[in-house]
């Protein structure tokens, strides 16, 4: 059988890592970028490794360019073909409205979150489409449920920057539906992650889980169950699709 191959942007912590931990017991063998925390990353390697699963973590910016081909050109001589990409690496900053935001911050979060999202699916697509040679594969796109809310108050342009990744998966997957690649999106909904001390509120989850019909935040492991269906065979017939992993919000 081919070597199941996943690289994952974004691995040291939260989704990412638990996307990492659930791949690799599937089989997969990892690869996953992380921008700066080494000890985190290699934390999350070990695990691996000591469960008997195969991973590397390279560090790698996904808002610059030449990060992005020194990434893929790892996989490539450490692993072989990518069988499975997952977009997961993203940003947000400190909660304020549309009228406070400068121009620098916007940069950022696009960057990182669309741009960076865009050469990771087009460098995945260069060796996974059949019309380049490649024996096909899977996308997923990790969105948010920000995305259809938009946001308000807190972070209206990491919401707009989810959205252009919805629209991402979609488009990608029809240009490539006859080249053998699916192309999908999960939302996530409130999750219990890191990110929320990016916006400047670490226990926003609590704060806002009385508005979740299922009354709590969700775990990263319940999202990465969602990637882990998309990437399968279970899901061959699956493209161009988002799932709401949200407690119903």
């Amino acid at each position: 059988m081919d070597k199941k191959i996943m690289l994952i942007t974004g691995g040291s912590r939260g989704i990412g890592a638990a996307i990492a931990t659930l791949a690799a017991a599937d089989g997969y063998a990892v690869c996953f970028s992380y921008k700066s925390n080494r000890t985190a990353a290699d934390a999350v390697v070990n695990e691996i490794m000591h469960n008997g699963g195969e991973a590397m973590a390279v560090q790698a910016d996904v808002a610059q360019e030449i990060d992005i081909l020194r990434l893929f050109n790892a996989v490539d001589q450490a692993f072989g073909p990518l069988t499975a990409l997952v977009n997961n690496a993203g940003i947000l900053e400190q909660q304020m409205r549309v009228d406070q935001m400068d121009a620098a911050r916007m940069q950022r979060i696009f960057t990182t979150n669309v741009i960076g999202s865009f050469l990771c699916a087009r460098e995945a697509v260069r060796r996974m489409s059949t019309l380049h040679g490649g024996k096909g594969g899977a996308i997923v796109n990790v969105s948010s449920i920000a995305a259809r809310g938009g946001g308000p108050g807190e972070y209206v342009d990491y919401a707009a920057s989810k959205g252009a990744i919805d629209t991402l998966t979609i488009g990608l997957a029809k240009e490539v539906a006859t080249e053998g690649i699916r192309v999908n999106g999960v939302r996530p909904g409130v999750v219990y992650t890191d990110i929320h001390a990016s916006g400047g509120e670490p226990g926003r989850v609590d704060r806002v889980k009385a508005n979740v019909p299922m009354q709590r935040g969700g775990q990263p492991i319940e999202i990465a169950q969602a990637v882990m269906w998309l990437v399968s065979d279970k899901a061959s017939y699956t493209t161009g699709t988002l799932i709401n992993v949200t407690g119903g919000r």
